[in-house]
């Protein structure tokens, strides 16, 4: 009797501790990890101008020849070496030295420097009159709301860099938080009921944000499914709402009383927000990503009536119902594989038509619906990827992976529209006006949202000067 009663106890905690969900701070196994010293109150530092960010991340390298940075040059000397066309000085090795690569060879030890012309067309848009590229039509319609930055760099050539955007930090250099960690470390969620950053769609380098800030400031992984938003938030067991309450309740009890003899606790302090967050979560996602109250005129502008569209303009307009409710930071990636889908070694122009025509109506239907309700004065929308394309050739009809410079752009929030700053030289090889490491973006986020990135020192880790970054204030109103 006494044994089935122990194995009847052991089963009941293993079932609350499954239907709690560790996902509410990226993991409850690791709480043991979380710091010992107590986060900011969560106001800004100084008057902000947002209040959200919705990141949009495409994995693998999206091409700035082929999207923001036209480059005529590369049809007019298509087939020519660098080498041997006026452009050889961009391979200058003092020119190089600024990031940890070096010029790129394929298998036979030859440079990709045969230029590569062009795959697609631009077009001015706007009264601006910013030329963007055909593969994106919906977000030239847009083009007077973006800041479009030509200048970005970074220094890693391979996919780590997607990590190096997130976090500013090479991957060789160990693992640190990234800019959504720092921002709901910095400034805490709008509702109590949501988590305050929410990640999306495929992930395959770093699953973590938080790193030494805790697993309380990773993401919380969601799915635009309202029968399975949300890993392990439902009970192994067919429990009635009333039930889960009572469990929510009996483990709450418990961890009040242990907190009672241990005050100083940070972890179960962790610990016990991230039950509470689990069970209100349980109601809330479910109701934030049923669609069934948008109009339709709504879901088609993110392109719900499409198949190609659609799944990414679920996350998308998952992502405004989010940002209205009070999220702080919605991180949704683009492109499945392990290195993304956009990395086009051979094939650009059907890889990047193909994936272009998934992500331009539903990215323009967010900049749009966002600013008709009034909420893009308040949200920042960026659009980012790890680096950019070679000008040169690779298997004949790609192009490959390029960190010295390339494209993103960025909308609301209180940053200028219908601007370009920054530019690559004349082949689109280096950042060479405004040149931007990938921090000033995070610095820019930070300014925007009221944090000062220096007042949130850890004196247990001290940060580089350059992970702190610079805004860009001439993209900022």
């Amino acid at each position: 009797m006494l044994k089935d009663s122990i194995q009847h106890r052991r089963d009941f905690l293993k079932q609350l501790s499954v239907s709690a969900s560790a996902a509410a701070i990226g993991s409850v196994a690791q709480a043991d990890s979380t710091p010992t010293w107590l986060p900011p109150t969560g106001d800004p530092h100084f008057t902000p101008k947002a209040k959200s960010v919705i990141w949009l991340f495409m994995r693998g390298g999206v091409s700035h020849m082929e999207s923001f940075d036209p480059k005529p040059a590369l049809d007019q000397y298509a087939g020519k070496s660098i080498n041997n066309s006026p452009f050889k000085s961009v391979q200058d090795p003092e020119k190089l030295k600024k990031v940890r690569v070096v010029v790129v060879n394929d298998a036979n030890g030859q440079q990709r420097n045969t230029l590569y012309p062009n795959q697609i067309k631009f077009k001015q848009y706007g009264e601006s009159g910013i030329p963007v590229s055909d593969w994106f039509p919906h977000i030239g319609s847009c083009v007077d709301d973006l800041s479009i930055i030509r200048s970005m760099w970074t220094t890693d050539d391979n996919h780590g860099a997607q990590i190096q955007f997130h976090s500013g930090r090479h991957m060789l250099d160990g693992r640190f938080p990234t800019i959504g960690a720092w921002l709901s470390y910095g400034l805490g969620s709008l509702n109590d009921n949501l988590p305050e950053f929410i990640t999306m769609g495929p992930r395959y380098f770093d699953i973590r944000d938080g790193h030494y800030l805790g697993p309380a400031y990773d993401a919380v992984p969601l799915k635009v499914d309202p029968q399975n938003p949300l890993p392990y938030a439902r009970p192994e067991l067919d429990l009635s709402a009333e039930e889960q309450r009572i469990e929510f309740g009996l483990i709450d009890r418990l961890n009040r009383l242990a907190q009672e003899r241990f005050p100083r606790d940070e972890k179960l302090r962790a610990r016990i927000k991230s039950y509470d967050l689990a069970f209100r979560m349980q109601t809330a996602v479910p109701e934030v990503i049923d669609f069934k109250p948008e109009t339709q005129e709504t879901q088609n502008l993110y392109g719900l009536d499409d198949a190609k569209t659609r799944p990414f303009g679920t996350q998308l307009l998952a992502a405004r119902r989010f940002v209205e409710r009070g999220v702080r930071f919605v991180q949704i990636m683009h492109g499945a594989g392990a290195a993304g889908a956009w990395d086009a070694h051979s094939n650009l122009k059907t890889n990047h038509a193909n994936l272009t025509g998934q992500v331009d109506r539903p990215i323009a239907g967010l900049i749009k619906d966002l600013k008709r309700r009034g909420l893009l004065e308040e949200t920042i929308v960026v659009f980012a990827t790890e680096f950019g394309r070679t000008p040169g050739s690779q298997s004949g009809n790609g192009r490959d992976h390029h960190p010295y410079g390339f494209s993103i752009f960025m909308a609301g929030g209180g940053l200028k529209g219908g601007v370009v700053h920054g530019a690559t030289d004349e082949i689109g090889f280096h950042a060479e006006e405004h040149p931007h490491y990938v921090t000033d973006v995070h610095a820019t986020l930070m300014h925007q949202l009221g944090l000062d990135p220096r007042r949130l020192e850890l004196p247990e880790h001290k940060r580089l000067e350059i992970d702190y970054g610079n805004p860009i204030w001439d993209v900022i109103a």
